[in-house]
């Protein structure tokens, strides 16, 4: 394996490292064949992918095919943008033309897509070559604990493969911190996109509900669920919404709203941004680990030398009254969606999904209702109060990654966390990395905007970025198999 931890200095480093802005250019320029670059992942993934279990399935000879096609349109003129050539990943709840799609559960096993999910058809016509699916919480949907009792081995975090890759997008986020995909698809219901970035160290955005399509993803959800990306750096993350985002005639809850490139202001600084900075987590949930509170006072830092305006405040709604709401309307969604299977194939489920679908099924109709007004209650004062600013920072997750198998922890990792608010008020936000414990366990923060104002975000998150050295570190597998 390479030893290689510094990527900013070394020209010699291998392809998987490369980001996708660098590798882009590259290919633009003819110095890097796609080829060759499809031939570095795949080889990446032999190499390492047996010890994190990133992917349920690799589709080598597609990814072949699609990249010799690739090549040779650079070699007739035919550059088809920025992700022209470029691997990546999605996790098993998406449909990809004749790949299995079996969401990690033994239900779905030999369900073979007949086509792609929108954004998939999307980047596959934008050039980016996939290389296969990626391990998923069952269904993409849990409990927040992991049973081993799923048909394909529970994906493992790389900075430590004794450690948690957080759910339910599990290789998502494994695969890009490892270097097995260069950027991945997941889904994000309160937290399945930004949890795997903050245990992985990557980069997890969840956009605006209605900015992506969700056709032909596997619904966890319905008045929840968000597609989302995972990328190395915030620049990577614009260029691949850039590609998937807009409306769809298939998805009518796409909203028909224009989209920016997300790329053109990334440089310019946010000298002036007013930024909510939200400390206190609130009655009820439990704080944050330390080197967590350090992360974020020492990015708030980085963020007043760049010129941005920084406000001490509090959330109008409670974190935990949030998480409350949510309990009431993402289990019940589950089990209405899922009810055939857990009724008449049971013993086909593992405990996780069993287990939320029958809380699901036990919530009354009035509660469901109750929370659905007090979700629109919720959103509507989140929506008033972050109109006054260009973003809020705080907490993400409040824990580093937690060891496997150690179920409390699991649990807690993905119950104490202020993600949820944002799906339940429906506002973009991503997860960005903000260093390192002492054990070498990735930090991060959560930066939120207003809605469809992701180009706001990705400006903050790279100017940070250029700030710090975070991004020259990559995971090294360290730890030991359990």
């Amino acid at each position: 394996m390479d030893q290689l931890v510094t990527q900013a200095t070394d020209r010699a480093r291998p392809l998987w490292s490369l980001t996708i802005t660098e590798a882009s250019h590259r290919i633009a320029s003819r110095t890097l064949s796609p080829v060759d670059l499809v031939e570095a992942f795949l080889g990446r993934i032999d190499e390492v992918d047996g010890r994190i279990h990133s992917f349920i399935h690799v589709d080598a000879a597609g990814a072949r095919r699609a990249a010799r096609r690739a090549a040779d349109e650079l070699r007739l003129g035919r550059w088809r943008g920025p992700l022209h050539g470029i691997p990546f990943g999605i996790k098993d709840n998406y449909d990809a033309a004749g790949l299995p799609a079996s969401a990690n559960s033994r239900a779905r096993l030999g369900r073979i897509a007949d086509r792609d999910a929108t954004i998939v058809a999307r980047l596959r016509r934008a050039g980016a070559i996939l290389l296969g699916k990626l391990n998923s919480w069952e269904y993409g949907t849990g409990n927040g604990g992991e049973y081993h009792d799923t048909p394909f081995p529970t994906a493992r975090n790389p900075w430590d493969v004794a450690r948690f890759a957080g759910g339910s997008s599990t290789g998502a986020g494994a695969a890009v911190a490892a270097g097995t995909v260069m950027f991945a698809l997941g889904s994000d219901t309160t937290g399945s996109v930004r949890l795997p970035a903050a245990a992985c160290g990557v980069l997890g955005l969840k956009p605006t509900p209605g900015r992506v399509s969700r056709a032909g993803i596997l619904p966890n959800c319905y008045s929840l669920d968000v597609a989302g990306s995972f990328t190395w750096t915030a620049a990577d993350a614009a260029l691949v919404l850039t590609a998937i985002a807009g409306e769809d005639a298939d998805d009518p809850t796409t909203d028909a709203v224009v989209v920016p490139n997300y790329t053109r202001d990334l440089g310019t600084g946010v000298a002036g941004m007013r930024i909510a900075v939200v400390d206190k987590v609130g009655p009820l949930m439990p704080e944050p680990d330390a080197p967590m509170r350090e992360a974020l006072a020492a990015g708030l830092d980085v963020l007043k030398k760049l010129g941005c305006i920084l406000v001490e405040t509090e959330l109008p709604v409670p974190v935990a009254d949030c998480y409350a709401v949510s309990r009431f309307i993402g289990p019940p969604e589950s089990a209405a969606i899922h009810e055939a299977e857990y009724r008449d194939r049971p013993e086909q489920l593992g405990f996780a999904l069993r287990d939320k679908l029958h809380s699901g099924s036990m919530v009354r109709a009035v509660d469901y209702i109750a929370a659905q007004r007090g979700r629109r209650v919720i959103a509507e004062v989140m929506d008033d109060f972050l109109s006054g600013y260009d973003a809020l920072v705080t907490f993400g997750a409040h824990h580093v990654a937690p060891r496997l198998g150690v179920e409390p922890e699991m649990t807690n990792f993905t119950a104490h966390s202020a993600m949820t608010p944002f799906n339940l008020s429906s506002h973009p936000a991503l997860v960005q990395c903000t260093g390192f414990d002492r054990s070498g366990l990735p930090l991060h923060w959560q930066i939120v905007g207003n809605r469809f104002d992701e180009a706001t975000l990705l400006r903050l998150a790279a100017a940070y970025e250029a700030a710090t050295d975070w991004r020259a570190t990559r995971a090294q597998l360290n730890g030991t198999d359990t």
